[in-house]
Order: C-alpha cells, then structure tokens, then sequence
C-alpha cells in the first residue's frame, strides 16, 4: 500500500474549513484547476467523495464531518512540531536533570552551582549520581543528562564533550605535618605514609610509577574510594593525601598543600552528554552554568 502524501492534510483541512473549491484555492495560493486535481487526489486517498454539490455550493459528506475535527488537530500539531522550539523561560521552567559526577566535583563545585540555579531557575533541581565507572551506557539509555570526568577509552564516541578545566595533582597535609616545613623531595615525599585514592580498590598508580623511575617507593596506608575520605583522613592524621588541586579546593581549606616532588602530567576534566541533548534550550543553558562555575573557582 502506498504512503499517503500527508501534504493533503493541509489541503484538506482548508477545503473542510472553507466548504469551497474556489476559496480553499484563494487561501492556499493555488489556481482552482490545482485545487480541483487536489481535491480529487484526497477522494482516490480516502475512498470517500468528502464534498458534494447542494445547488450552487458544497456540503460535507458524513465522512468529512467525521473527519474535519481530527484534521484540523493533525494540522496543528504538525505545525507546532516543525515551529522553532520557544524561548526558553526560567523562571517556568520545572524540570530534574540528573549529573553523574565524582563526590569531589559535587562537593566543589555543587554549593555554586545549585545557587545559580536556584537564583535563575527555581523550578529546576539537580540529583547528583555517582561514578563508579567511566561507562557510557547511562548517558545514552537517557538515564543521566550530563557527566563530567576525564576522558577514557571506554568514552562512546558518539557523546558530546567540552572542556572545564585542567588540573593537576598536589600533596595534602594536616597543618603542623612535617612535610609543611623545608624543601619536599621525592625521598622526603615517598618516605610518609600515604593514602591512595582508587574506585577499584588498586593500589599503584602514575604516581608510584614516577617515583619508581626514580628508585623509590611509597608506603600504602590506606585505600579510599574518593578524594574527600582521603583529605577526611589527612586532616585528622599524620598520613598524606594526594589529590586534584582544582577538584578539591573547597576541601582542602585549612591544610597545607604542596606541588608533588614528581613529573605527572596534568589532567583535563569535561563534561559529557549525549547528542540528543545538544539542542535542547534548558540542557544548552545547564552546561553554560556548570561551565561558568567551573571557570569561577580556581
């Protein structure tokens, strides 16, 4: 069966409404003999004469008052599908975008950012997930709106990215630590006891490897799932934290803090979401406040 030219609906729903060949022609801009040949192209489509002569004019047939109500709402729905999206009202807009984040972007950056929406868009909240992985499924199913990270191979090429911030690793401390007086070396560093921060429970990272090039190792106290246990823990003992400098920074107020006595390159952190998205006013506006934020706290 053939697809139906849904371009007659338009026309229909005109000759229904004028009940006139001649003036359904005058408001589509077409001559009669068009709207003629179009009016019997819609009789062959729907198996039903539709309009049919009453002395001088057309009346309906049954099934074109059956039909003109439905028409008409086709063809305004239609319309309103092809119309450009309207402009975006915050102060309306009541909508949950769902971030999935590590506990160290939330705990940063979280107190801004749900202060600039809530002065902007009061009806908007945030839920904040967490990480375990750097997989892409959730994302692209629509479950999260956005995601920020460093990304990974498993990252699905298909996502969309933008560039917050980079950031590098430094060393934390409790004030009065030992490590907050003199020059700190690789030996002095490596020398302490340390906390790792690993989702996977490991227990050797970049910074292991650069301190093993240059023959040193570092004692593994503890292993943490996230920066803020590690600094939780720094701050209460003499044991040190390695960390994100921009990531924590909220987190680290009254520690001391050092650039590592170690080579590491530094880290770039963005923000993820799915094409679907991309277009979309409220999700575009989203993404200008997580990178306003992100470019605020330094």
């Amino acid at each position: 069966m053939p697809t139906p030219d849904l371009n007659l609906l338009v026309t229909l729903d005109v000759l229904l409404a004028e009940g006139s060949v001649a003036r359904a022609a005058r408001r589509l801009r077409l001559s009669p003999s068009a709207m003629s040949r179009a009016l019997a192209r819609l009789r062959e489509t729907t198996g039903d004469p539709l309009l049919v002569r009453a002395g001088r004019g057309l009346v309906p047939t049954p099934r074109a008052l059956e039909l003109r109500e439905r028409v008409g709402q086709l063809v305004q729905e239609g319309e309103a599908v092809l119309r450009p999206a309207e402009k975006l009202n915050l102060a309306r807009l009541a909508r949950t975008f769902t971030l999935r984040t590590s506990e160290g972007f939330v705990e940063n950056f979280g107190p801004d950012l749900i202060a600039r929406v809530g002065a902007e868009a009061p009806g908007v909240r945030l839920c904040f997930v967490q990480k375990p992985d750097k997989d892409s499924a959730a994302l692209r199913e629509g479950i999260v709106d956005l995601e920020t990270g460093v990304i990974g191979k498993t990252t699905a090429p298909e996502l969309r990215v933008q560039t917050l911030f980079r950031d590098r690793f430094i060393g934390a401390v409790r004030k009065g630590h030992p490590l907050c007086q003199g020059k700190i070396t690789p030996s002095r560093y490596a020398a302490g006891r340390h906390i790792f921060v690993s989702r996977q429970g490991v227990d050797r990272g970049a910074i292991d490897e650069a301190l093993s090039s240059l023959g040193l190792e570092r004692q593994i106290a503890t292993i943490v799932s996230g920066f803020a246990t590690a600094l939780a823990l720094a701050r209460a003992s003499d044991l040190i934290a390695s960390v994100p400098e921009r990531h924590t920074g909220n987190l680290r107020a009254g520690m001391h803090s050092f650039p590592l006595p170690v080579a590491m390159k530094e880290i770039t952190v963005s923000m993820l979401w799915h094409p679907r998205l991309d277009a979309d006013p409220a999700h575009r506006w989203l993404r200008g406040l997580v990178k306003d934020v992100c470019a605020a706290l330094r």
